[in-house]
């Protein structure tokens, strides 16, 4: 079995800024830089839930017994790229330096409840507190659905460590309206002590995804106790979830 424990090593480290972060980065998160001839890979700690898909389909450049765990010298700047992609809580990103194409901005928004997991979000996302303060701007994340994730609105893993069940399907299919959207942007507001409140245009899938729901609004559960997940049915409100 893999080890979960990645060490970057000495390697360089980035800090993103209490405002305005950069695309990619989350509002005060640390990432790694791995550097190699051609492309940067960076590496955040605190958003990588060990989904594997870098360790499945490149273990030469991403092998967590190594350290450090990243050496992008491994394998060409195009492949390191593509498989940087795939990660789905976007703790991966990469910079070109060789004219390389940048990572597309996806044509649509998608929504994905994974089994036993976290929502996985892919498309021009922004994620805002309730000030309209940007805490994020991405094109791949995951949300915490446990409710105990100590990096909420986004999934730390703690689903696993709490034994989280539940199967990802597709509750409520009210819950999700069509007022339309204002831009091609998928817009996360973090409700303080609520749900995560999804604005734009979007397609949300079960974790079989035999069962698909479009939209431009939907409230999703966060407190983990919902009884139509991964929708909000108000029951944080009984419970006295909180989101600090």
């Amino acid at each position: 079995m893999a080890n979960d424990n990645r060490d970057p090593g000495d390697t360089e480290t980035q800090v993103a800024p209490s405002s305005a972060p950069p695309p990619g980065l989350d509002r005060g998160d640390r990432v790694h830089a791995f550097h190699a001839p051609g492309i940067t890979v960076t590496w955040s700690h605190r958003r990588c839930i060990h989904a594997a898909d870098c360790v499945m389909n490149l273990p030469t450049v991403f092998d967590p017994g190594r350290r450090p765990w990243v050496d992008a010298t491994q394998a060409s700047p195009d492949s390191v790229a593509r498989v940087v992609m795939r990660c789905p809580t976007g703790a991966l990103h990469f910079e070109r330096g060789d004219g390389g194409a940048a990572e597309p901005i996806p044509a649509a928004n998608t929504i994905l409840v994974m089994r036993n997991g976290p929502t996985v979000l892919r498309g021009d996302i922004e994620v805002v507190d309730e000030s309209g303060d940007v805490k994020l701007r991405d094109t791949r994340l995951a949300l915490c659905r446990c409710g105990l994730s100590q990096n909420k609105p986004l999934c730390d893993n703690a689903h696993r460590d709490a034994g989280f069940r539940e199967p990802g399907q597709l509750a409520g299919e009210a819950r999700v309206e069509d007022p339309g959207a204002a831009d091609a942007k998928l817009r996360v507001i973090a409700r303080t002590n609520g749900p995560n409140e999804i604005l734009g245009s979007f397609a949300i899938s079960s974790a079989d995804r035999k069962t698909m729901l479009a939209g431009t609004r939907t409230k999703l559960c966060r407190c983990g106790q919902s009884g139509e997940k991964p929708f909000c049915d108000g029951t944080h409100k009984r419970i006295g979830f909180r989101s600090d």
